[in-house]
């Protein structure tokens, strides 16, 4: 290993999967450090010598990687917390994999955004590039400005926080018999925990702007404007996951792999994401002249993404990718706001609907774990009239509305009809 050094914020399966993985595997990095707040994690790995394991679903099976030489450290012990800040004042690459951007300012002088400020009052690194792995559009813009407010020397163009799009799905499997089912290795010895991550690696990112810098992990797709690429991803790529997991759940199946084998199914998913969502995208960002706002590049993106969703050794569950309806849910996420882009584009989201009818009917039969108020459980969601459904729509919105709510309730009462003949024909 030469040349760069590499720190990380938060140590799951993206950072621990992809990004330390890579940093390992490309052979180009004097030091790979990690920081972690669960010290039963940071424990097992520094007692494994700095090594752990990730287990990469491929198409034919599970293939388990020793990732070795990592510096696991709790931010929490004061020595760790030192070698921590050393370790940012010499990175040229630090990651963010943390569960929302909130996390960048939580902490006080703990934070993530202090303890880069206050090691980069003392950066001895030509260049450092800060990749923001969190579900946000602009995470890298927030990041970047929570750093900034703090006391230190200005960043400068040696500096620069880059955007990510990382549709590459992942988990930690914390089912002892899942774990001997699938016969994963555990994250190290000791602990109870895998990483379990597809292989699928094509990672975007913004380009790096710094003169005569070389990325170390150089396996990433740098584009000039991310959005679009974000866009697919944050809304249309997390949208049909949820959609085929509600789907799903109705017709009664288990397993996300269950759903290749249900023809209609798979249909739904297909015209939602490439019939729907993708017409609006190529309408939005033909002018790009990219491969994926193509008609053909579409459709060649979507039968990829339902294979990998479908892949029977990522042994995604059903439970898992509808748990937190609300959320899935909101005015603005990942099932409106999809179909708020197809509305806008002059198309119909009549397969998007389906699914967020499917959601909705799942939050009913989900009531407690969902929060949902007592004067909302209608019970059997065939019962549903717009009335009853507008009421549970605007509670999953918290108040916000669009110029499109009405649209959004007419759409999803439409498509109830459709969900029932689901039902009845879930066998056929």
């Amino acid at each position: 290993m030469v040349g760069h050094v590499f720190t990380g914020f938060g140590f799951g399966p993206i950072q621990g999967g992809l990004f330390a993985k890579e940093a390992f595997a490309s052979g180009n990095f004097s030091r790979i450090v990690v920081t972690e707040i669960d010290a039963e994690l940071v424990g097992a790995v520094k007692a494994n010598n700095g090594s752990y394991y990730v287990n990469v679903a491929r198409a034919d099976g599970i293939e388990v990687l020793k990732i070795d030489n990592v510096e696991l450290l709790d931010p929490n012990i004061r020595a760790d917390r030192q070698i921590l800040l050393e370790a940012l004042a010499k990175s040229t690459e630090i990651v963010t994999c943390l569960p929302s951007v909130d996390f960048y300012e939580s902490g006080g002088d703990d934070s993530v955004a202090s303890l880069i400020a206050e090691a980069f009052k003392a950066r001895t690194a030509r260049a450092t590039i800060l990749y923001t792995a969190e579900n946000n559009n602009h995470a890298a813009e927030i990041l970047g400005k929570a750093v900034a407010h703090r006391p230190g020397p200005l960043c400068g163009d040696s500096v620069q926080f880059l955007n990510t799009v990382i549709g590459k799905m992942s988990r930690v499997v914390t089912d002892t018999d899942e774990i001997a089912e699938l016969n994963l290795r555990t994250i190290a010895p000791g602990i109870d925990r895998a990483f379990l991550v597809e292989q699928f690696n094509r990672i975007l990112v913004s380009r790096t702007q710094i003169p005569n810098f070389k990325p170390g992990i150089d396996i990433f797709i740098e584009k000039d404007d991310l959005m679009p690429f974000e866009e697919a991803k944050l809304y249309g790529h997390n949208a049909i996951h949820s959609l085929l997991g509600f789907v799903g759940a109705v017709r009664g199946y288990q397993k996300m792999t269950e759903l290749a084998n249900d023809p209609a199914v798979m249909h739904i998913g297909r015209a939602s994401y490439s019939g729907e969502y993708g017409r609006a995208l190529i309408r939005k960002y033909s002018h790009l002249n990219d491969e994926l706002f193509t008609v053909s590049g579409f459709r060649k993106y979507t039968e990829d993404l339902l294979t990998r969703m479908t892949n029977p050794y990522l042994a995604d569950t059903i439970a898992r990718v509808v748990r937190d309806i609300p959320r899935k849910l909101e005015i603005n996420g990942r099932i409106f706001g999809t179909m708020q882009l197809v509305l806008k584009h002059g198309l119909g989201p009549e397969n998007m609907a389906l699914g967020a009818m499917a959601g909705i009917a799942e939050l009913l039969k989900k009531a407690d774990e969902n929060g949902l108020p007592e004067d909302l459980r209608f019970g059997d969601w065939r019962t549903l009239d717009t009335s009853r459904m507008k009421r549970i729509m605007t509670w999953l919105w918290s108040g916000r509305t669009s110029e499109r709510a009405d649209q959004f309730v007419k759409c999803v009462h439409k498509a109830k009809e459709r969900l029932e003949e689901l039902t009845t024909n879930q066998h056929e």
